[in-house]
């Protein structure tokens, strides 16, 4: 496959972003300076890597302004008590990420009760007076990665031959963008031929769960499987340890999420197919700036409206090893160092990154 988008395509168009304006309600006291960063959890490699940092940086080029940063690792009831905490020590708005979308709904509304603005970050919380709503098209997500691995799967080596078929390592169940992520895949599977040998939705997109159910449909299923559809590049490296422990031969196609550093350079070894590749910095930045407007209370502008909320949609790239250099090396979000270690010498100078 080749590359479907590149780096220049992430944003969407100028045009778009007068498409909406709102005045969120409420809205931060002016002079308030504190805004609180509340992430789902750890095991995503990007969380940590990227999100943060990026988001602070941006935070603090605006001004003298506070972060409160925590991260629930994956603990719906941890984040309510992180975010009761961040709203007892003054923060003036929530940018949530939450572990649970409709468990997260009571925290917006203990945020609307002292008159503190909630941005839902990068997945959509249920319900709630929601200021901003920053992430990227979720559904597209999934379609892109359902083209890419139904065309894999029908290049591979049986083809997708009948008799076989193939896995789906979804999502959390309690991530509104795994419903998404799924509902998109499912609309180009569903159409494509392929046997849907299995399916799961995986807790906490929790690499060892994932691993531990693929080891087990490989019990069942070892000679059919043809393809694993994984959701994200957490998972995908289960199911590729799951799938190396039983030493499946030929090699499934793989899919994920993420472009997280382990997943690029499973694309050089052939062990990932390909991922999808979400340009966190402009999310982050954003985010950032729209949190600093709410505090002074100044209207914010969005290119969409969802569910009555102030949107703006990222827009996702698929990334497989011929295409590397064209995003996520071009965009800066990982350098040939990054990728090219020694172990990974022969394979890149093979992909041509350099």
């Amino acid at each position: 496959m080749r590359a479907l988008g590149t780096a220049s395509t992430l944003l969407f168009g100028a045009a778009m972003l007068a498409a909406c304006t709102a005045t969120p309600a409420p809205t931060g006291t002016p002079g308030d300076t504190t805004i609180a960063l509340l992430l789902p959890d750890a095991k995503t490699a990007r969380y940590e890597t990227f999100d943060r940092p990026l988001f602070e940086e941006r935070v603090a080029e605006l001004g003298d302004y506070d972060v409160l940063y925590a991260n629930a690792d994956q603990d719906a009831a941890k984040q309510q008590q992180q975010a009761e905490s961040a709203l007892t020590a003054g923060a003036g708005v929530l940018v949530l990420d939450p572990v649970d979308a409709t468990a997260a709904v009571s925290i917006v509304a203990s945020a609307n009760a002292r008159g503190v603005p909630v941005i839902s970050y990068d997945r959509l919380i249920a319900g709630g007076d929601l200021a901003y709503y920053v992430s990227f098209d979720n559904e597209k997500v999934g379609v892109l990665q359902a083209t890419a691995f139904v065309e894999g799967v029908r290049d591979s080596v049986d083809g997708g031959a009948e008799g076989s078929g193939i896995l789906m390592v979804n999502g959390s169940p309690t991530d509104s963008n795994a419903a998404l992520f799924k509902d998109g895949a499912h609309s180009i599977i569903d159409d494509s031929g392929l046997h849907v040998l299995a399916e799961y939705d995986t807790p906490g997109w929790n690499p060892e769960k994932a691993q531990e159910w693929v080891s087990g449909q490989i019990a069942q299923h070892r000679d059919e499987i043809a393809g694993v559809y994984a959701a994200n590049d957490a998972t995908a490296g289960g199911a590729v340890a799951a799938l190396r422990v039983a030493n499946v031969s030929p090699w499934p196609i793989v899919t994920g999420q993420d472009a997280e550093l382990s997943a690029i350079q499973r694309l050089l070894t052939g062990d990932q197919y390909m991922t999808v590749y979400k340009a966190i910095k402009p999310q982050a930045r954003l985010a950032a700036e729209v949190a600093v407007k709410l505090l002074h209370g100044e209207t914010v502008t969005a290119p969409l409206e969802i569910q009555g909320t102030p949107s703006t949609l990222l827009d996702p790239v698929a990334v497989t090893v011929d295409n590397i250099m064209q995003t996520v090396v071009a965009d800066g979000f990982w350098t040939v160092e990054d990728i090219c270690t020694p172990a990974y010498a022969d394979a890149c100078e093979a992909a041509g990154i350099e």
